[in-house]
């Protein structure tokens, strides 16, 4: 790419986009912002405009993906249709789907150690997220007769856990190489233990 200087068309969303191929590639603290700058095509003085390091560059990159998260988390849920149990595994693969296509806003967000309250704006997205997380468990958990019922947040917790183990074990090997297990299969049936232990499946016959 041919440095444009401050004449960039769009250089904060340049800068972003070069950050999280450098964040897939290298991990959150493995490249500096004057490389994020040159493969923008601008100088590093440039980036100062837009961000005030790299630690705000990654920020910027996190919100963005916190943003297609909650989306994504959204779309699969789609108000509990056909059913709060199918629903809820759609939500679980969805969680998987966004780490294996958008490996760079995941790092960012959960790897970086750029915590979601670190501006308003990364703070609402994380928070629709989780939103999107804790309405599907809420629906799921109303089968469960209220003396009995642990709290959403809690189970909305340990799925979200279990899905973000799959990930960094199974779901994001090196190009070329096989994982031991199929990380779709293996969430679900994780989260059918999970539910069976909450009585919410039969147990197997």
């Amino acid at each position: 790419m041919t440095k444009q200087g401050y004449h960039h068309g769009n250089l904060r969303q340049a800068l972003v986009q070069a950050a999280l191929l450098l964040i897939a590639e290298r991990g959150p603290t493995g490249f500096t912002l004057s490389e994020a700058a040159k493969d923008a095509g601008v100088t590093p003085a440039a980036v100062y405009r837009h961000f005030a390091g790299r630690d705000d560059l990654i920020a910027e990159c996190a919100r963005q993906g916190y943003a297609i998260f909650a989306d994504l988390l959204e779309h699969a849920w789609n108000a509990g249709k056909p059913s709060s149990l199918a629903a809820f595994g759609a939500v679980g693969r969805a969680y998987l789907a966004f780490a294996r296509k958008f490996p760079g806003h995941y790092m960012a967000m959960f790897e970086s150690g750029v915590v979601p309250n670190r501006t308003p704006e990364l703070s609402a997205q994380a928070q629709r997220a989780e939103t999107a997380m804790l309405r599907a468990t809420e629906a799921l958990l109303r089968a469960i007769p209220e003396g009995r019922r642990p709290p959403a947040q809690m189970v909305a917790a340990h799925v979200w856990a279990m899905a973000h183990g799959v990930v960094e074990l199974h779901a994001r090997a090196a190009p070329g190489s096989r994982a031991p297990y199929d990380p779709e299969a293996l969430l679900e049936s994780g989260i059918g233990i999970y539910l069976r232990g909450l009585g919410l499946l039969p147990p197997d016959s």
